[in-house]
């Protein structure tokens, strides 16, 4: 039994991922997840979907069920914060005072909700957490009027599950067009019309600039003077990454906690994964920090794969996936000009695919109800393939024959 041991920090799937596949390649050191919810490590998606409409429950998206730390020698820590890392002493610090030594740290530390200053109180709700999720379920039970801040995944996940549970909706967003700054102007208003077909009231262009308690609910004022009664707020603003720990340590942050390819830190034998993991990306050449799950998921299986002595670049291609209705949104890849995209199948069918293609690359797609297409791109996309928007427009040729198998981009799959 190796006398070696590695603390991972974080509560969600990249610490467990880390976990387990340092078991996987073989450490039989210790282990130590330390995470400050009283969960063992879960999934976040179901959050803002199937366990906020009640179709499923917390024990069913656990990343592994509690016995698994047992069964692996584990150990879990949950409740408990790190507080502080000692660099040269290579030690962390617990909130229970307890000082752990480390052969290898991983920060797996995540985001937190961005505030709205003067944004407080019973009825006003962050998303985030499992806690956070059962008090906005239960609040949404005894609720009729509900107002979203914030039209991003986030946000627009929320209100089809309210309005799936018969709830009256209205969005507030300042953007024109919401989702455009991630999905572009085209794809955002096919978004912004299914919301609107099911009776969501979207205010776009439009921000709340008061917020007032009443007595059994609340008012809000628009920038525009407009006046809004509701039962409770769910705001969905974009998130900030918790580098505070790392920062105090005098590691490298900018806009994250700063990691090479391996997934290191400016300081020796710490990695970082996750949405906290602002990650030089080798084939885009330069540096970027995603907040989706499946990213998460492998970053930390590739950080435990450098932890037990390998030297393998993370070079995945990113992909997400937001549930909205019975609709399934889906991208890979980062697009080149969001306004510039080749269209294959029907806006308005809810039925296409939208690719970013430059210079007879595909860069990326984003898919609405056409997960297939999805899987294909996310195959081939860093193979050398050479197609054009004809090519793409034409859905008599399948995607797999204008984009070649490689042994190399299956294997990265």
């Amino acid at each position: 039994m190796s006398t070696r041991r590695h603390v991972l920090v974080g509560g969600g799937v990249a610490a467990a991922a880390t976990a387990t596949h340092l078991r996987k390649h073989g450490f039989d050191g210790e282990i130590v997840l330390v995470g400050d919810e009283p969960q063992p490590p879960y999934e976040r998606p179901p959050l803002s979907k199937d366990f906020l409409h009640g179709t499923t429950e917390f024990e069913e998206f656990q990343v592994r069920p509690p016995a698994w730390y047992d069964e692996q020698s584990v150990d879990l820590r949950v409740g408990i914060r790190v507080t502080a890392i000692d660099v040269p002493g290579r030690s962390v610090t617990l909130s229970t005072g307890e000082r752990l030594g480390y052969d290898g740290l991983v920060l797996a530390t995540g985001v937190r909700p961005r505030r709205l200053p003067g944004f407080d109180g019973d009825r006003v709700h962050y998303l985030r957490t499992a806690a956070d999720s059962q008090r906005l379920r239960a609040q949404l039970a005894e609720s009729e009027r509900v107002v979203v801040i914030g039209a991003g995944f986030i946000g627009c996940e929320v209100a089809a599950a309210a309005v799936g549970l018969g709830k009256q909706v209205t969005i507030f967003d300042p953007a024109p067009t919401p989702l455009a700054r991630v999905l572009g102007a085209t794809i955002g208003s096919v978004m912004t019309g299914i919301h609107r077909s099911r009776g969501v009231q979207i205010r776009a262009g439009e921000y709340i600039s008061e917020l007032r308690h009443t007595g059994d609910g609340m008012l809000l004022t628009s920038n525009l003077g407009h006046r809004v009664e509701c039962d409770l707020v769910v705001v969905g603003i974009g998130c900030e990454p918790n580098v505070e720990l790392a920062a105090e340590a005098g590691l490298a942050t900018d806009g994250g906690i700063v990691v090479d390819e391996y997934g290191r830190t400016s300081a020796p034998d710490i990695y970082a994964a996750g949405d906290v993991a602002a990650q030089y990306h080798p084939v885009y050449g330069r540096t970027i920090r995603v907040e989706h799950h499946d990213n998460a998921l492998r970053q930390g299986a590739n950080v435990a794969l450098n932890l037990t002595g390998s030297a393998e670049p993370f070079a995945e291609a990113h992909w997400f996936w937001s549930d909205q209705y019975e609709h399934s949104l889906q991208s890979v890849g980062r697009p080149a000009d969001l306004e510039d995209l080749v269209i294959r199948g029907s806006l308005e069918d809810h039925d296409f695919s939208a690719f970013s293609l430059v210079d007879g690359r595909i860069q990326a797609v984003i898919s609405l109800n056409r997960p297939r297409d999805v899987l294909e791109v996310r195959r081939m996309l860093f193979a050398p393939h050479e197609v054009t928007a004809e090519q793409l427009r034409d859905e008599s040729v399948p995607l797999k024959r204008l984009i070649p198998r490689s042994p190399w981009a299956t294997a990265r799959a």
